[in-house]
């Protein structure tokens, strides 16, 4: 696909047609890597993306039990007052 560079100030951009918008689910920020000679342009992805999701899952299939005991024999969590 070709497209035309445009004056954006001093800079220069280019127009995302409004169904690769959608296709790649873009929003007001985007991701931008340079690698090697390429330019990728990536949805913005946020940190623990899905994470609530996976959690309630997880609960919802027993799955979410601690694999370590959060507080040891030999703590007392009173001294950490």
């Amino acid at each position: 696909m070709e497209v035309s560079l445009i004056a954006i100030g001093n800079s220069k951009g280019i127009r995302l047609a409004k169904a690769i918008l959608d296709k790649y689910k873009f929003q007001d920020t985007i991701e931008l890597v340079l690698e090697k000679d390429y330019i990728i342009l990536k949805p913005k992805s946020t940190v623990r993306d899905g994470w609530e999701k996976s959690f309630k899952k997880m609960h919802k299939n027993g799955d979410d039990n601690l694999l370590i005991a959060d507080v040891f024999e030999d703590e007392n969590p009173d001294e950490w007052n």
